[in-house]
């Protein structure tokens, strides 16, 4: 039987689990094996308490070299300055007090910043962003579960989406005025990256993560049921026949027929990020005329999310299509 290799040690859960999740995201099998408290064997003092992440020895050196990749600069490099009592109103809208801040500093850090201060892939809130993805996922996964019996799959996958999608994200990131609390690098500050749907969602993954790794499960299920509150209320409020109904590409071209305008068109405005996680910018036109824009990580999300904006704004009079059409 294959044996197993240690590849990292350490006396922290977070970094153990940040270790882990970023093997298995990356394919490996990793185990976190934690020491025995006592034994009846002469055992090194060093060892009592610490955290050994294994996998089998045929990924070790793969597995360690990935990790060397994400390694921190020498203690002589810059340093990440404690933000202290900065953080307390954040943590008061979260309704969440951190034993341990530094995991909440770690999550509101952007590669932009990580980069400027000389610090590694490690120091950025991504592999924290990895695992509140996934933590959300489950907790929100429940919640339709308990909530939706009655529903097939597909509506339940709907309902989901709707609720963690990037635009729903960035919606929540706001209400807590996190963009506020980003550690970003200068340009990316410079250019509105507070505002940043794109970065707020991923910031409010990797707040769920660190209040995970904090506080457990619990507590990070405590706080998405939270801040999700107001759009499960809209869920909700929709009724079952069309909770998680998102597709509002189809309810843009049937507003339009009704008034026997032209079908809305789309085009990519814009696209960013490498092919396995790119940022589309989308809008959407008729008569045209531009209804409104969008950003989303797949091309299909973006156009669904301005189809949304469109359809707000047509709703609310802020657009008259009439006039365009000259009517």
């Amino acid at each position: 039987m294959t044996g197993r290799s240690v590849v990292c040690t350490t006396t922290s859960d977070a970094e153990a689990s940040l270790v882990s999740g970023l093997l298995e995201a990356e394919g490996f099998t990793p185990l976190v094996e934690r020491s025995p408290l006592r034994s009846v064997f002469p055992v090194p003092i060093a060892f009592f308490g610490q955290l050994r992440v294994t996998v089998p020895d045929d990924e070790a050196e793969e597995a360690q070299r990935l990790l060397r990749r994400f390694e921190t600069p020498a203690a002589t490099g810059p340093k990440v300055v404690p933000l202290r009592d900065e953080l307390a109103p954040l943590e008061q809208r979260l309704g969440y007090r951190f034993r341990d801040r530094s995991l909440l500093e770690h999550a509101l850090t952007h590669r932009s910043r990580a980069h400027e201060d000389g610090l590694g892939q490690a120091s950025t809130n991504e592999s924290l962003e990895f695992l509140g993805d996934a933590v959300l996922g489950f907790v929100v996964a429940d919640l339709v579960y308990q909530e939706y019996p009655d529903t097939d799959e597909g509506q339940k996958s709907k309902i989901k989406a709707s609720l963690v999608s990037y635009t729903a994200l960035a919606r929540v990131a706001e209400t807590v005025d996190l963009g506020a609390h980003l550690r970003l690098g200068r340009g990316e500050d410079k250019t509105g990256g507070r505002q940043k749907p794109v970065l707020l969602a991923d910031a409010c993954e990797a707040v769920i993560a660190a209040v995970y790794l904090d506080g457990g499960l619990a507590a990070s299920r405590s706080l998405i049921l939270r801040l999700l509150s107001p759009l499960i209320d809209e869920t909700r409020a929709r009724g079952v026949a069309t909770a998680g109904a998102s597709d509002f590409k189809s309810s843009l071209q049937e507003y339009l027929q009704a008034r026997r305008l032209p079908p809305p068109m789309y085009r990519i405005v814009d696209q960013v990020g490498p092919d396995h996680d790119k940022v589309f910018t989308v809008d959407v036109q008729a008569s045209g005329r531009v209804l409104a824009e969008a950003t989303g990580r797949s091309r299909k999300d973006a156009e669904q999310q301005a189809a949304r904006g469109a359809l707000e704004a047509l709703r609310l009079g802020s657009i008259d299509l009439d006039d365009a059409a000259g009517r």
